[in-house]
């Protein structure tokens, strides 16, 4: 599996979330890189598609509440990274459904998305992580 320990922030609602994410688009990539025919692969592609435009949007506020919770003075920085990831996704959701299920523009997706995820997680994630510890805050959630 792709997710690490040393992802952890010590948070137990947002790790939970984010090992979500992780088995999810590890899934999707799974199923891209199957040799099963587009045809049999689309439905789960979409599913997983439904599922990204709702549930990042619920980690994104959850990890933004603790953010606020604890005086992060990041959080705005990170609230704009946030966007710009919800923004990308919602366009590629659209270019998909209008160019008709295109296999390509996933393939491209699901790589942009684990390669986000990666470094969102083990670098800005964690400076909310080490910001927590140094107040003295860790593991509140």
């Amino acid at each position: 599996m792709l997710w690490k320990e040393k992802y952890e922030l010590g948070v137990p609602l947002i790790d939970e979330q984010h090992k979500e994410l992780f088995q999810r688009v590890e899934a999707f990539m799974k199923v891209l890189r199957s040799s099963s025919s587009w045809e049999e692969k689309v439905e789960q592609v979409n599913e997983t598609l439904a599922f990204m435009n709702a549930y990042v949007v619920e980690h994104f506020r959850d990890e933004e509440e603790y953010q606020e919770k604890i005086g992060y003075p990041g959080s705005e920085e990170h609230r704009r990274i946030h966007n710009d990831m919800v923004n990308f996704v919602l366009t590629v959701t659209r270019e998909y459904e209008s160019s008709g299920y295109e296999e390509q523009l996933m393939q491209r997706f699901a790589g942009k998305l684990m390669a986000w995820l990666i470094n969102h997680v083990a670098a800005e994630d964690q400076r909310i992580a080490a910001y927590a510890i140094e107040k003295g805050v860790a593991g509140h959630d």
